[in-house]
């Protein structure tokens, strides 16, 4: 793999396309895409809306170029640091630590909006966990799709509750001191197991038997809709 460097160009080195994308970017993760105007992006851009309109014709597109970009870039950032190693180098990590707040928060914020975006850029983010997982196999879970979307749920849960976080370590996650902090309280919470196998065992037997048993209770629901009614009330008297 082709080795890139951390740290973005400078800002006034980007394209006049490229501008655009980053200050869009930054002005979405800030304000939401409803907040942040074609007219504000332009003028942190250094650029007129109309060369905005010219680029990107319309700001939910731009914020579609927005959504691959960050994508795309926490994903090599993540192909470094685990394939090449870099973990293990301060120096990449202090280099890349601010793009790689930059983009969470921006995918964090895309997450809260509700629209078709967020939902189909999560969809991708959980296609992409689930192919990193069958290229570079750590262990099998039992559920691919099921542990990629999980995985992805509980990257992006800490920027959805980042008041509550940010009070109980003393530091906003998104400063590099909070950051780090909750990292260090990522990778444990990683590379230590909550269960020992065999409750993890356990536990995949009892949810394998009730799936089996769901469509045996949904026939016996469609068949008895009153006794079903009561037995999810309890006994009424």
């Amino acid at each position: 793999m082709v080795a890139f460097p951390a740290h973005e160009p400078a800002f006034e080195d980007l394209t006049a396309r490229a501008r655009i994308r980053d200050a869009a970017l930054r002005m979405f993760a800030e304000r939401g895409i409803d907040g942040a105007t074609i007219r504000d992006i332009a003028k942190a851009a250094g650029v007129s809306a109309g060369l905005v309109r010219h680029h990107f014709g319309s700001k939910e597109a731009l914020r579609d170029v927005c959504d691959a970009h960050a994508l795309d870039r926490l994903m090599r950032i993540k192909e470094q640091l685990i394939l090449d190693g870099q973990l293990g180098n301060p120096g990449f990590m202090i280099s890349a630590h601010p793009t790689m707040l930059q983009f969470i928060q921006y995918l964090a914020r895309s997450m809260v909006d509700g629209s078709a975006s967020a939902a189909a850029m999560f969809d991708q983010m959980v296609d992409l966990a689930e192919k990193w997982l069958e290229e570079h196999p750590t262990f099998r879970p039992v559920d691919p799709r099921a542990y990629a979307a999980v995985l992805v749920a509980t990257s992006m849960g800490p920027l959805m509750v980042r008041d509550q976080l940010s009070r109980a370590l003393g530091a906003d996650i998104l400063s590099p001191a909070g950051h780090l902090r909750m990292t260090r309280g990522t990778i444990d919470l990683h590379s230590h197991s909550l269960l020992d196998p065999e409750t993890a065992a356990q536990a995949h037997a009892t949810i394998g038997q009730l799936q089996a048993d769901l469509p045996t209770r949904a026939a016996n629901r469609a068949a008895h809709p009153k006794e079903s009614d009561t037995d999810d009330r309890g006994d009424p008297n």
